[in-house]
């Protein structure tokens, strides 16, 4: 892997600046150029740029590669191997229509999380290496006081039993959907930068790490180290600290997440619930919810409005806007 000079602040169009007191300043949008002889990490690229999935737009997502893998075969469809999660399949009447909330700017929270354990799970599975890093190895550094079974490095964990960890911590946490595709995008540049494969042995430590650097580039009130020793009992501050200064440094401290790397994954992640008919679910449209829809598009249409009349188009009535008394009807004359 290829190292580069590093600066000490990183920022991306979807982590937000901070002062002191963790106030957020504002937006780094994509684009913006270095500033005298500081480099901006955007501008930096790495020796396997072209193939990091986690930084260039294009690269395939690796836990959608591995998550068509079968025994060493590439396969067509999911097997029922997963925790069914599967829900029917709802379609709009005339008294009830169904709507998917869930888009790449508010992904739904739930199935967003269900959907990274998920990809978890395919990355633990379908694994290529056993490689062991001793700050994430869970024998080394257990997360409770239970004694740790001989062969915790040999068995792959269930779909569930993973959803269930990762639930739990943001649930505790109060984290955002959108911060578990953080969560993810930095698990696979972990990958790609440490060589490292995620394994029974490792993927909770693993994936705890990616949750704590993700909610303090992501969400507006960051959540302290100190908080998850409250929702783990058993670890200790200096641990997670530890975790955390080696997370950062095996990523090179390259937290910068392109938006449209934000956006692959969000539908990488869509397209892994197709395939193992996932469905995020579609919810009926109440009344609330189609007034503030029909409130958005008149909004919307207003504004459109307002820009034509600015720039001098005639914006045609519609049908619903023309009546009898307010428009004069011409007859057509026929002559012969």
């Amino acid at each position: 892997m290829g190292n580069w000079t590093s600066c000490c602040s990183y920022t991306s169009p979807l982590s937000r600046r901070k002062d002191a007191n963790g106030t957020v300043n504002e937006f780094i949008q994509e684009g913006e150029e270095s500033v005298g002889n500081l480099q901006h990490i955007s501008e930096r690229e790495h020796d396997d740029w072209n193939t990091d999935p986690s930084v260039h737009p294009k690269v395939a997502t690796i836990f959608l590669e591995r998550s068509k893998v079968e025994n060493g075969l590439t396969r067509k469809q999911s097997q029922s191997q997963i925790v069914d999660f599967r829900s029917l399949k709802k379609s709009s009447s005339c008294s009830t229509i169904y709507l998917d909330d869930s888009t790449v700017s508010q992904p739904n929270l739930k199935n967003t999380v269900k959907c990274v354990a998920l990809a978890i799970y395919y990355h633990i599975k379908n694994r290529t290496s056993e490689r062991q890093i001793e700050i994430f190895d869970e024998k080394l550094h257990p997360l409770t006081r239970d004694r740790v079974p001989d062969n915790y490095d040999v068995h792959s964990p269930e779909h569930r039993h993973i959803y269930k960890f990762v639930r739990t911590l943001f649930n505790a946490a109060q984290l955002t959907a959108e911060c578990a595709i953080i969560t993810l995008v930095y698990l696979e540049r972990l990958l790609t930068y440490a060589e490292v494969d995620i394994t029974p042995a490792n993927w909770k430590r693993i994936v705890l790490g990616a949750i704590l650097l993700s909610s303090k580039v992501w969400d507006d009130q960051a959540v302290w180290n100190v908080d998850y020793c409250q929702i783990l009992k058993d670890i200790t501050v200096e641990d997670m600290n530890e975790l955390e200064r080696q997370f950062l440094e095996m990523l090179q401290f390259n937290i910068n997440v392109p938006s449209s790397v934000y956006a692959k994954y969000y539908f990488d992640l869509r397209s892994l619930a197709e395939d193992n008919e996932m469905t995020f679910p579609a919810e009926p449209l109440s009344k609330e919810r189609a007034k503030k829809l029909e409130a958005m598009s008149r909004v919307f249409e207003d504004k459109i409005t307002a820009e034509f009349l600015k720039n001098g188009i005639k914006k045609w009535s519609s049908l619903d806007n023309v009546s009898s008394t307010s428009v004069a009807r011409k007859s057509v004359a026929i002559l012969s």
